[in-house]
């Protein structure tokens, strides 16, 4: 299997609202291990059970000093619904525009019931304390990702 090109060089930089439209820097968050999951839309079935996932784990990944950020096309305020409707507890980001998801080779041709469109292919990231892409999960299915992600942040401690 080829190499990802993003594993073991430091983690395209980004500036994204989160759901009460404040601006968060993954910078901000040097020193800690840091999460990046993409996914394609709220409210829909995979997506809702990944976040409701991170969500019941979020203890143990701040036990391993570990944030979790999921990030997806939606606007801050679909985020807002999402996170309120599924009781979620973990910073959810707004990348409209698709700079983040195309920084990270996210943003993808898909295709659906004969139909071509542009779209996030569900993938995660595990970023050390200083920055660099350490792990990499592309076209995830959700079930069991959540533990294989926890596993290999324990893993690399």
């Amino acid at each position: 299997m080829k190499e990802d090109i993003l594993l073991n060089k430091p983690a395209p930089q980004f500036k994204l609202p989160d759901k009460d439209k404040r601006v968060v820097e993954n910078n901000n968050f040097r020193g800690k291990w840091v999460v990046v999951y993409f996914y394609p839309k709220d409210n829909t079935k995979g997506c809702t059970l990944e976040a409701i996932d991170f969500t019941k784990s979020i203890n143990e990944f701040k036990n391993y000093n570990a944030v979790v950020l999921g990030i997806s096309p939606d606007s801050p305020e679909s985020h807002c619904r999402f996170y309120d409707k599924h009781n979620l507890n973990l910073l959810l980001l707004s990348d409209t525009d698709h700079t983040v998801a195309k920084e990270y080779g996210v943003w993808k041709k898909k295709s659906m019931y004969g139909k071509n469109f542009m779209g996030i292919e569900r993938s995660t990231f595990l970023i050390d304390p200083e920055g660099r892409v350490r792990a990499i999960w592309r076209k995830v299915k959700v079930p069991g990702h959540v533990d294989e992600v926890l596993e290999t942040l324990k893993s690399l401690q």
